[in-house]
């Protein structure tokens, strides 16, 4: 019930290392609009591999960054708000609303390791910025496929919903979802329970209920 199409701009963002191996291309500079292309976040690859897994001892230095740009009336694009992000070197996936909401996925070379969800204000503010394991139990994360650099926790498709306020995320081929409301930092993890659709909004309490769709901000 949650499914939608995928828009054109986010199936630019949702590339990830081919068969999710263990040899991954170099981070570049990179750039996606929102929907709207009311705004364009600007990703550059941060330095500090030694923070990763598996690069102990390498090198340890400035995070990536992003650039917030904005459309002014002239047509052209005004950068708004420069910040550096969690991301050692970089998130593998991101993707920006209409609203100027950056939200970012998972580390270049660690898919599951450190701050795996993460989303901007436009202003710069950190809305939030999880691990696996404020989402998910040890139980759970220990349950994902893993390789030698990471945690294989989600797959595709990977989008921003209509209303350009929340995030899809497909975790399996078996209907199991995750939905991030970008502004607040609230989500969803949903799972087929039994014959119903079941969602959580904790991973402590974990009060299993039905889907509720997220309430747009004005």
């Amino acid at each position: 019930m949650l499914r939608a199409i995928v828009t054109a701009a986010a199936c630019a963002v949702i590339a990830a290392p081919a068969a999710r191996a263990d040899s991954w291309p170099a981070a570049t500079v990179k750039e996606v609009f929102s929907q709207s292309r009311e705004w364009f976040v600007r990703v550059t690859p941060g330095v500090s591999v030694g923070e990763t897994v598996g690069f102990a001892g390498s090198p340890k230095g400035k995070h990536a960054g992003a650039e917030f740009y904005r459309r002014a009336p002239d047509r052209s694009y005004r950068l708004v708000k420069e910040i550096t992000l969690r991301n050692p070197v970089a998130p593998v996936v991101f993707l920006v609303t209409d609203r100027g909401y950056l939200v970012a996925l998972d580390n270049w070379h660690n898919m599951g390791f450190g701050k795996v969800i993460a989303s901007y204000a436009p202003d710069g503010r950190t809305v939030i910025a999880h691990e696996l394991k404020d989402v998910f139990s040890a139980q759970e994360v220990a349950a994902f496929r893993h390789s030698v650099s990471s945690i294989w926790w989600r797959t595709e498709p990977i989008y921003v919903r209509n209303g350009q306020q929340s995030i899809y995320v497909a975790l399996d081929d078996k209907g199991s979802e995750l939905i991030l409301e970008a502004e607040t930092g609230a989500w969803q993890y949903c799972e087929r329970r039994g014959d119903a659709h079941q969602c959580r909004t904790a991973n402590t309490s974990r009060l299993w209920r039905a889907y509720q769709e997220p309430a747009l901000r004005r």
